[in-house]
């Protein structure tokens, strides 16, 4: 099996009036990684989709191998051996990882051989650098295996050309490298071509060799990485206009500051009824960021899921401002807990409901919203457009328009609302959120929502609220943390002061492999180095 070299040539597409791609031609040539940038709207997704025959071109040629062809839907992409890994996930939640790795094969017979099955996938498995249980449900994988199992699934089925849509997103530097490295691989044996949509230049200065930009639909440049610079991709992305980070004040953590979140002994079991979270102790004071580092899987999602009250607590205490919390919905609005879990369309939010109404699954139960009659009370409608015309102006949601299913916003948008909804309209210390639990908050955005929502966690620090930041993005992490802490294995093993740390030692901590391959602390001590 041989790379896929594929060319596109006036490629055109429109939804109505709106041009959402006018005139683009790129050529990826066989046996190379190329990476594909721009803004959100700026029509990478609509491209890759008429790539894949998910929405067909309106207009121009496409070449597979010097041929042209014509995609009108997924029959033609599969032959050519072209297969895409997008940002959402396409699992079957219900099924185990082998099950999900033979459903990508399209026809499975009435009759599976599963002797003969689990070999070809075990020896397949032995070949990739990262490995998964075969037997795990895929719906107890954390996010990061998820977006592992889709690239495994690809593999799977022996494409020759592979679009990746943000596959490092929930990944870590360690993972990201492992991802990339062997797609890098597979494309100097030339058994493989790559499109990568990314939003981080180290990744296509480190790992492509060519790289295309568009800006609202157009073309804005093509050529190969080693022949520009990040400050140059930066201005074609943006035009003129450039991303100012807001600039908060930090001022250190009071030593007497209290503590806004205190977490003593916690164990939770995961979806197997395994120990996902083993006696963690942990605390977070009012007005300081703890970044919460870790390989995907080794707890992170089932601690965040406790802590929201998702998921029942074995043993442990949880305290919000120095009173015990059991995370009920009444006691996170009475105390001020709120959150941004990650893949907030599946934990946050109904997709197929509005904006308005999902900014009000806080409160719309209580007065203004809740309207009381004779025999029974209803919602007060108005009164959620109102709030919710607030927020999104605060927040700058786009489209401004409460009636629109916030299923139908983009990932920065999303992420907007629901920060919206859980920080609320608050400049004042006295208004503000007690507690903010983060995951992933920044999970596939552009760089100008990365930019306004770290922003924004920085502006409830400055307030006094205390926030959990757990993600798998380091660098997210060492810029936002005032303390960060590792988590392997369900325990904090080891913790350190963001200005002070080293990623190479986070990076050992994250892989198990910290002093003498020990943790620092045991579960009596985590508390207090925590």
């Amino acid at each position: 099996m041989h790379a896929l070299e594929l060319e596109v040539i006036g490629a055109g597409k429109s939804f109505g009036e709106f041009r959402a791609l006018d005139e683009v031609s790129i050529k990826i040539k066989a046996g190379t990684i190329h990476a594909l940038l721009g803004e959100n709207g700026a029509g990478k997704s609509t491209l890759v989709k008429g790539l894949v025959g998910y929405s067909p071109l309106d207009q121009g040629i496409i070449q597979a191998d010097r041929r042209e062809v014509e995609i009108r839907g997924p029959r033609v992409p599969n032959t050519l051996g072209i297969g895409m890994v997008y940002q959402h996930f396409t699992l079957a939640p219900s099924l185990s990882v082998a099950e999900n790795l033979l459903l990508a094969r399209g026809l499975v017979r009435w009759r599976i051989h599963w002797n003969l099955e689990r070999q070809a996938l075990e020896e397949f498995m032995e070949a990739m650098p990262f490995r998964l249980d075969l037997d795990r449900l895929t719906s107890s994988l954390s996010a990061g295996e998820k977006q592992k199992l889709e690239i495994l699934k690809q593999l799977y089925l022996r494409r020759r050309l592979l679009i990746l849509d943000e596959p490092t997103s929930v990944l870590t530097p360690q993972e990201a490298d492992e991802v990339l490295g062997l797609m890098r691989d597979l494309t100097r044996r030339e058994e493989l071509t790559v499109l990568m949509i990314t939003h981080k230049f180290h990744e296509v200065t480190a790992y492509a060799d060519d790289v295309t930009v568009l800006r609202k639909g157009r073309l804005v440049g093509s050529t190969a990485v080693a022949d520009t610079s990040p400050a140059e991709l930066a201005h074609w992305m943006m035009g003129q206009a450039r991303v100012e980070k807001e600039v908060v004040a930090r001022p250190p953590v009071p030593a007497d500051a209290p503590v806004g979140l205190k977490v003593d002994s916690l164990l939770v079991l995961n979806d197997r009824g395994v120990t996902a979270v083993n006696t963690l102790s942990l605390q977070v004071k009012r007005g300081e960021i703890v970044g919460l580092a870790g390989i995907s899987g080794n707890g992170q999602k089932e601690l965040v899921e406790a802590l929201l009250g998702q998921r029942r607590r074995l043993s442990g205490e949880v305290q919000i401002n120095g009173a015990d919390y059991q995370a009920s919905r009444s006691e996170m609005r009475e105390r001020k807990v709120f959150a941004l879990p990650e893949e907030p369309l599946r934990n946050a939010c109904i997709a197929g409901m509005n904006v308005a109404e999902n900014m009000a699954l806080r409160n719309f139960d209580v007065v203004p919203f809740r309207r009381s009659g004779w025999l029974r009370w209803s919602v007060n409608r108005a009164a959620m457009r109102k709030q919710a015309q607030a927020l999104i102006t605060a927040f700058n949601v786009k489209p401004p328009l409460p009636e629109r299913a916030i299923g139908t916003l983009s990932g920065g948008n999303v992420q907007r609302a629901v920060l919206a909804r859980e920080l609320g309209d608050s400049t004042r210390q006295e208004d503000a959120v007690n507690v903010l639990i983060v995951a992933n908050p920044v999970f596939g955005l552009d760089f100008a929502s990365v930019a306004d929502i770290h922003a924004r966690l920085l502006q409830a620090r400055a307030l006094g609220t205390a926030i959990l930041l757990v993600s798998e993005d380091l660098d997210e992490l060492l810029e936002l943390s005032d303390r960060i802490l590792v988590m392997t294995d369900g325990a904090i093993v080891h913790a350190t002061d963001a200005a002070g740390a080293d990623r190479a030692e986070l990076g050992r901590w994250m892989a198990g492999h910290g002093q003498h391959g020990n943790p620092t602390t045991t579960p009596d001590t985590q508390l207090e180095t925590a």
